[in-house]
């Protein structure tokens, strides 16, 4: 499969299924990261070959390591359909 393909077949699926969740520590986006793969019904390495990243840097995203490149973690989100929006505190 391409993925060109996955990324249709991901946002297909689901548009809205993820509630927005306030993401306080790298644990949550990793939590976040870990139930999308879920519901998507995808392992590690597959969800890796889709999103174009290692098993390794998967595994320690949806683990919650800090110091991850922000880069990477913003595309797996993108790729898993997943939107990241920052608001200023009131």
């Amino acid at each position: 499969m391409c993925r060109d393909s996955i990324t249709s077949n991901i946002s297909e699926r689901d548009t809205y299924g993820v509630a927005m969740s306030r993401i306080e520590t790298s644990s949550d986006i990793g939590k976040l990261v870990h139930s999308k793969r879920k519901e998507l019904g995808l392992t590690y390495k597959e969800a890796a070959g889709l999103c174009g990243v290692g098993v390794r840097f998967w595994s320690e995203l949806e683990r919650g390591k800090s110091s991850l490149h922000l880069g990477k973690v913003l595309f797996v989100l993108m790729r898993l359909g997943l939107d990241l929006q920052v608001e200023g505190r009131v």
